[in-house]
């Protein structure tokens, strides 16, 4: 009986020793800035966009929808994310390319838009409360 039971550990301990699900950790986001800042002038009208470095996990990508509504992602590409490889902004500023991989995701909702990249980039939260753009998660 020993033996089963020692048997069944291995096959459990085993199978948890894949490579398993790549995904971005979460970590506290909670940037403030005031929409009049220069740094975010290119948010000012639709197709818009900016990287602020410093938060989440590879920096944030703040956007502005054809809508006029505003979105913000990790930089983090989603390909390989323990690489930690900062997505950058295309020319012009519909989407963005992990450098490290050449996958290319879509900035309106943040969905993959070129191999190899299968998952959208980690979205945050974006508030508008008077004059300021409030990002959190």
């Amino acid at each position: 009986m020993r033996f089963i039971y020692g048997i069944f550990l291995a096959v459990l301990l085993l199978s948890g020793c894949g490579k398993g699900d790549n995904f971005i950790p979460d970590v506290a986001v909670n940037f403030t800035m005031p929409l009049t800042d220069p740094r975010l002038s290119r948010l000012s009208s639709a197709g818009g966009a900016v990287t602020i470095d410093g938060y989440g996990i590879a920096g944030l990508v703040l956007y502005r929808r054809t809508d006029n509504g505003y979105v913000a992602f990790d930089r983090c590409s989603s390909v390989n994310p323990e690489q930690r490889c900062a997505v950058t902004l295309d020319n012009p500023t519909i989407t963005a390319t992990d450098p490290c991989s050449g996958a290319k995701f879509l900035l309106e909702d943040g969905s993959p838009v070129k191999a190899p990249a299968t998952r959208s980039l980690r979205q945050y939260t974006v508030t508008i409360a008077g004059n300021n753009l409030r990002v959190i998660n």
